[in-house]
């Protein structure tokens, strides 16, 4: 089962990775200067993951294969990591899609 992880950033911004049931990111926000507002980015990945019209695949200029996750509104919500083939990015976004829906949350920025 996947997880959505929450960290803070060096600067103080709030965001998430998606990973895998084996620890591989394949999903990062942008960052959030709030908390309330990362968490807002986890419930669109959740929701915007089940759509195959909210991927938007892309080839970047040295030829690697990415994608982004974008909202209703067109926002991006989501970025994958760089895969070297198209198939691979594809297997990435199928990850996503059968990840995010049920995944926990885990709050690094939560002192234990």
């Amino acid at each position: 089962m996947g997880k959505f992880v929450i960290s803070q950033r060096a600067n103080g911004d709030y965001q998430f990775n998606l990973k895998a049931g084996n620890g591989q990111v394949i999903l990062s926000s942008q960052g959030y200067a709030a908390k309330p507002s990362c968490l807002s980015g986890v419930e669109s990945v959740r929701t915007n993951s089940q759509d195959d019209a909210r991927f938007e695949r892309l080839t970047a200029a040295n030829g690697k294969f990415y994608f982004n996750l974008k909202a209703t509104n067109g926002q991006v919500v989501g970025a994958s990591q760089m895969y070297e083939s198209e198939a691979t990015r594809d297997n990435g976004i199928e990850s996503v899609k059968n990840n995010a829906q049920d995944a926990t949350v885990e709050d690094e920025t939560v002192a234990a």
